[in-house]
């Protein structure tokens, strides 16, 4: 059970009482919520940001769903600078959008929404270093972003953080294994963990850091097989790393339970052989939306699957762009469920 205090509540209040959701007074001011729930109201919002559009360009549109039921995305509002492969991460109440390339290089400024407000993105602060092309993960209280291609630059191994609470530049957090970019990243909320990518060989490395803590990667195991451009979704307990290129265009689930390190194993199939899409999560279910397919515009397909529940994925509904190269984050990812 978690407790919450609520400073002011009309006409309720003595111990007992129980309200609506199966909350219960534990005492005066504060409240017992059921098992798993973290207090939200409002529902599991996904948000999907920054991309490109063919043959247009980058794109700043960020647009959303409620992940308690399969339909199309709706728009949101926009992001302070359009921009194709950002990272992204949230807490409970705000998602942000890190990096990204832009036209003539690569940026980096981090953007930070209110979740369950539809509206412009605000200025959080600036990573450590510029890139695109990585991961991003954390909890309730940190957002991690390891990696990255700082094109005209090396490849980086950077991990950054910041304090999703407090805007404010990141910081140096560590370092990945090896330099490394097209990585996806997923949490727990205890761990980050980031898989395949390139080095710019494509690898098989599945490697974590324990949130909380600053420091290096530490080795956890590998992919079913050596790709980079994919993309990490998790559960609080289960982590997802979907499709990329080997460098054949794959649709293939790998998944890891995050708090037992060891090799991935097979989960599933994605609908189509795809790579560079938006993804998030919440405790029950993983959704991608758009992607590439290595030539023209971007699809407008959204796809989920149950993480608890090996198999392949199933329609969800449509992006209401066809946009590719962009990043997901949700107010109940895995890293936020204790």
């Amino acid at each position: 059970m978690a407790t919450l205090r609520v400073d002011t509540v009309s006409g309720i209040g003595t111990e007992g009482t129980v309200l609506k959701g199966g909350l219960r007074f534990r005492s005066k001011n504060y409240l017992t919520l059921p098992k798993g729930d973290t207090g939200q109201r409002g529902g599991s919002r996904a948000l999907f940001g920054g991309g490109y559009l063919h043959p247009s360009g980058f794109d700043g549109g960020i647009s959303y769903l409620q992940m308690e039921s399969t339909g199309n995305t709706i728009d949101f509002g926009d992001l302070t600078v359009d921009r194709g492969i950002p990272a992204s991460t949230a807490s409970s109440i705000r998602g942000l959008w890190a990096g990204g390339g832009v036209p003539g290089g690569v940026s980096d400024v981090i953007d930070y929404v209110t979740i369950l407000t539809t509206g412009a993105a605000l200025d959080f602060g600036n990573l450590t270093v510029a890139r695109k092309y990585f991961g991003g993960s954390g909890n309730e209280t940190r957002g991690i972003f390891s990696g990255g291609d700082r094109a005209p630059g090396p490849i980086s191994d950077v991990i950054d953080f910041v304090t999703i609470a407090s805007t404010g530049n990141a910081s140096d957090f560590g370092n990945l294994l090896a330099a490394t970019e097209h990585c996806g990243s997923c949490s727990s909320p205890t761990r980050s963990v980031t898989a395949g990518g390139g080095t710019p060989s494509r690898v098989n490395v599945i490697q974590y850091v324990e949130i909380a803590t600053t420091g290096n990667s530490t080795n956890f195991g590998d992919l079913t097989a050596t790709r980079k451009s994919i993309d990490g979704a998790s559960s609080n307990t289960r982590g997802l790393f979907a499709g990329g290129s080997t460098p054949s265009l794959v649709k293939s689930i790998d998944y890891i339970t995050i708090a037992t390190t060891g090799d991935a194993a097979d989960f599933g199939d994605l609908i189509t052989d795809n790579h560079h899409y938006g993804v998030a999560s919440n405790n029950t279910k993983a959704i991608w939306a758009g992607g590439y397919s290595g030539s023209g515009a971007g699809y407008n397909l959204l796809e989920f699957v149950n993480i608890a529940t090996t198999g392949d994925a199933s329609d969800w509904g449509d992006t209401f762009r066809n946009r590719k190269y962009h990043a997901g984050c949700s107010n109940a990812h895995g890293g936020l469920t204790q």
